[in-house]
């Protein structure tokens, strides 16, 4: 049982000729003879040559199937952070295993739908001059807040207990631009209750308005191309 560091375990990529290895819990797998590891990747998004400990805590399988592969080592540990988890916490995911993958990706479908549903109904109310537009895009924008809480709710608890929160580009920017646009919404709602008119004003704020509501396209866009990177990783060629 050779004793691998992290430098050394990530030159087994399963590439040009070489094994394929990954840990979990400290111990390295010769994953090389599975069909599911060709070329050193599985399902199009996990690499060999990596820890993979907590990558399997939120695959749709349990890490037993790694057991079926040679152990060729042992991974050194950094000291990782604690997580403590609250007793009814643990006691929910237990009952409920499904609680512990599937919140945010059925979550955070409803901001995405009504953030580009509200310029959609603006654009058609502009373009026909029909007020039920514009009042569908403002029932649009509440549901929006609603949905973005949720959403975001779910999406830091999916971060904390399948990454331990760590720092990770894709999050930082998922969770600024997610930010970013629940003020927003939340600026156009309250703008739009005070002000009915505020869309067809002539004093300039409806511009601001019309900006600001367009603006949901290219955030929600960025968010769902990062938060699709985390599930479906590009290939490198």
């Amino acid at each position: 049982m050779q004793n691998f560091t992290k430098d050394q375990l990530a030159e087994f990529n399963g590439q040009n000729g070489k094994p394929a290895y990954v840990a979990y819990q400290g111990i390295v797998y010769d994953v090389s003879a599975s069909k599911l590891w060709k070329n050193g990747q599985h399902m199009r998004r996990h690499n060999a040559g990596f820890d993979l400990t907590a990558d399997i805590q939120a695959a749709p399988h349990q890490s037993d199937k790694l057991l079926r592969y040679p152990q060729v080592g042992r991974l050194q540990q950094d000291h990782l952070p604690q997580r403590p988890m609250p007793a009814w916490l643990a006691w929910l995911l237990t009952a409920n295993p499904f609680l512990r993958r599937h919140p945010h990706p059925m979550t955070v479908h409803f901001p995405i739908v009504f953030l580009l549903a509200d310029p959609l109904f603006v654009f058609l109310f502009l373009l026909t001059g029909n007020r039920n537009f514009e009042t569908t895009a403002f029932h649009c924008l509440a549901c929006a807040i609603f949905g973005l809480i949720a959403a975001m709710a779910t999406g830091f608890f999916t971060w904390w207990y399948n990454y331990m929160a760590k720092k990770m580009g894709p999050v930082t920017i998922k969770i600024t631009l997610s930010v970013l646009a629940l003020i927003v919404a939340v600026i156009l709602f309250v703008w739009r209750w005070n002000v009915p008119q505020v869309i067809t004003a002539d004093d300039g704020a409806n511009l601001l308005f019309l900006v600001l509501s367009f603006a949901f396209i290219p955030l929600t866009s960025i968010v769902g191309w990062f938060g699709a990177t985390l599930t479906f990783p590009l290939e490198k060629e």
